[in-house]
């Protein structure tokens, strides 16, 4: 009995890339001529959309702005056994895409991560610095860690993608996708691979400060979702600690003299005790509501068929 070949689907989210897409484009036709190159176009206003038709690719327009949005676009709409995902900026090696799609093809593994390896121009200093803290973050929460959790180069199986609850709007999607990795323990290979500079006419999306806040935001809330016994462990202990130490010199006074004359300092030490209390309950009941969404979730991504084996 014969089976059919694979389908393999290349996912190019594009914002005002009339620089770079159409080189993009042809360099995947090139890698992967038996896959079909989707442009999932955000709102252009440079004729981007108009280059990625010329060049063969099949366009999508997504009208909510941000790239969290158009990966949940992509992910629901595109229907393949395979997915490559790359920035639509020359700067990923579209010429090793089959190199990543092969441990998927092989049924090893649902995810594979391109690790950048890229120079100073590649990576600004900030990029660099950021990039190592998060990640660092990342693996000490979830107990495990990734060696880039930021980048766009990956591919998929369909059961990843699938089963993943997009619910990033921008830049933070690429957080939510390794954090998904590590929470629910799915199968992923790292192939380091050189990140390019950005050709001339082609500028970056992400802003250093304020995507690097959203990323942080996306990555506490994960936390608290996921972990939360964890998350609200430790905001109990802070609140103990500080009813503590407030505390200390009012049972000093009472010890000596019987009496309590700071009684303001009294209540709020007693009302941070309290509130360390309710977050550890309320740590220990939404840790056992997480388990469950978890293992839920978990169940999602089994029972989504796997048509390659």
């Amino acid at each position: 009995m014969s089976h059919a070949a694979p389908t393999i689907a290349v996912l190019l989210p594009c914002y005002n890339e009339a620089a770079t897409i159409v080189p993009v484009i042809r360099q995947f036709q090139q890698a992967l001529p038996e896959a079909q190159v989707y442009v999932f176009d955000n709102n252009s206003s440079d004729g981007s959309d108009a280059l990625a038709r010329e060049a063969g690719a099949t366009v999508r327009l997504v009208q909510l702005q941000g790239k969290g949005n158009v990966v949940r676009r992509m992910f629901a709409d595109i229907e393949a056994d395979v997915y490559v995902m790359a920035d639509a900026d020359t700067t990923y090696d579209a010429t090793r895409a089959r190199e990543l799609i092969a441990p998927i093809l092989a049924g090893e593994v649902d995810t594979v991560i391109a690790t950048r390896d890229g120079g100073r121009e590649a990576f600004p200093a900030g990029h660099v610095f950021g990039n190592r803290l998060f990640n660092m973050i990342v693996g000490r929460i979830f107990g495990r860690g990734l060696q880039d959790i930021f980048t766009g180069y990956r591919a998929f199986s369909r059961r990843f993608v699938k089963s993943f609850p997009a619910h990033s709007e921008r830049f933070d999607v690429e957080t939510e996708l390794s954090i998904f990795i590590l929470e629910q323990r799915i199968p992923v290979r790292e192939i380091p691979m050189h990140y390019g500079v950005r050709p001339e006419g082609s500028t970056s999306k992400l802003h250093t400060y304020r995507d690097g806040l959203r990323i942080l935001m996306t990555i506490l809330r994960l936390f608290k979702e996921s972990r939360p016994l964890a998350f609200f462990g430790w905001v109990a202990v802070g609140f103990a600690l500080l009813s503590l130490v407030l505390g200390i010199p009012i049972i000093e006074e009472w010890r000596a003299t019987g009496l309590v004359t700071r009684q303001p300092t009294a209540i709020l030490c007693t009302g941070l005790a309290l509130i360390a209390a309710v977050s550890m309950v309320a740590g220990l009941v939404l840790d056992s509501v997480a388990r469950a969404y978890r293992e839920t979730r978990h169940l999602r991504y089994l029972t989504v068929p796997n048509r390659l084996r």
